[in-house]
């Protein structure tokens, strides 16, 4: 695992579940040497989440979920109720950079690694800290679960068809944005130290990630005093914006500007000075004007040749693909979003790949320094000898 920018820094994953362990994951994604602690016996409670689960060669089951989120990493099995597992860990500690922990508050104290003990054992070391609703405040004994905060932090109010309809995003955005937000902490804090020489206790929650992210529906209420409400396929302040049918399926169109609208009207023999839809403000008043307006200049077209007319008119629009289809778009793949990796029990297997790309800038133009070679997740304990062995090193 030499690859990547965090090249030669140690980070221990003490977490379980996702926004912990996405955070390991991206961090040795970036270079890092990331060493999972997990329970003997059943390791992160992931590996138990399915199905889907894959037949191994060894006869044993492996999750997919857990796949998703533990790559480069090792695994190594302690008991930290032991004396073996705790003396293990303070080592691990003493020669770490950073550690990952999404214990609910108060469960590292009790183990005897509160921050101060971490501090004492190592100045130096940057602590990650991801609970659900906070380290403090009146509810920060409560235990985070994605769907859960989804809830009370208002996503669910603005996801779904209409007001009656509360849903939850496709995927566990609230854990990923917590993962994704400790890292941008973590990074800050060795930049940090780099000039200081001292560690820093990095805290972020899942409702605070998700708050975080509220946008210009969080400034609809927090300056305009307005309650915004779930309203499907469609954007609440841009008209059109959204999902609309047409003879075989449905496109989307994203019309921003004026000067886009235009476009649209012009491409489909549109009148854009239509009395109520001349503006944007207008279009989004009388939104289910806007939508039939529209809806009626591609009923007739079928989806394929329809988004080609789109494009060629400059009107930003795709469709809606099913995971399948992403996987094996052609684009997806030259971002490098697909790696190849062997596993343990597995053999060869492509998981979705790293979010970011590097590269270097000379006079012959750009050059990629992205990390090449990717590592599978362990097996529980998969590297118990080689860790422990590291440790004898001096």
């Amino acid at each position: 695992m030499s690859e990547g920018s965090l090249d030669g820094l140690v980070v221990i994953d003490l977490s379980r579940a996702l926004a912990g362990p996405h955070a390991g994951q991206m961090l040795g994604d970036l270079g890092a040497r990331v060493i999972k602690v997990e329970a003997p016996g059943s390791g992160d409670d992931t590996r138990g989440w399915g199905p889907p689960f894959v037949a191994g060669a060894d006869g044993g089951s492996y999750s997919t979920y857990f796949l998703s989120c533990n790559r480069n990493k090792e695994s190594i099995a302690l008991d930290l109720k032991s004396d073996d597992g705790r003396d293990v860990l303070r080592r691990l500690i003493a020669r770490a950079d950073v550690v990952i922990e999404n214990f609910r508050t108060g469960v590292m104290e009790r183990l005897g690694f509160g921050t101060a003990t971490l501090a004492e054992l190592n100045p130096s070391l940057v602590q990650l800290s991801i609970t659900g609703f906070g380290h403090d405040g009146p509810e920060a004994d409560r235990a985070g679960y994605d769907q859960i905060v989804q809830g009370e932090a208002g996503l669910m109010s603005l996801t779904g068809s209409g007001a009656e309809d509360p849903q939850r995003v496709g995927t566990p955005i609230a854990d990923l944005l917590g993962g994704i937000h400790g890292v941008v902490g973590v990074l800050a804090a060795l930049v940090e130290r780099a000039k200081t020489g001292r560690g820093r206790v990095v805290r972020t929650s899942l409702l605070s990630s998700i708050v975080g992210v509220h946008a210009f529906q969080g400034t609809r209420v927090t300056v305009a005093g307005e309650t915004p409400l779930a309203q499907g396929n469609h954007h609440p302040s841009i008209a059109p914006y959204g999902l609309f049918p047409c003879r075989d399926g449905a496109v989307q169109i994203s019309v921003g500007n004026e000067r886009l609208w235009t476009a649209l009207c012009g491409e489909f023999e549109l009148d854009p000075a239509t009395p109520g839809l001349a503006s944007n403000p207008e279009r989004v008043a009388h939104h289910s004007q806007t939508l039939e307006f529209v809806s009626a200049a591609f009923a007739e077209h079928d989806a394929a040749p329809l988004l080609e007319r789109l494009r060629s008119a400059g009107i930003p629009a795709g469709k809606v693909r099913t995971l399948p289809e992403v996987y094996e778009w052609e684009q997806v793949a030259s971002q490098g979003l697909l790696v190849d990796v062997e596993h343990a029990a597995l053999g060869g297997i492509t998981l979705p790949g790293p979010p970011i790309r590097f590269f270097d800038v000379g006079t012959s133009g750009e050059t990629e320094r992205s990390r090449t070679k990717h590592v599978a997740p362990p097996t529980l304990n998969q590297h118990d000898a080689v860790i422990r062995a590291w440790l004898e090193e001096e």
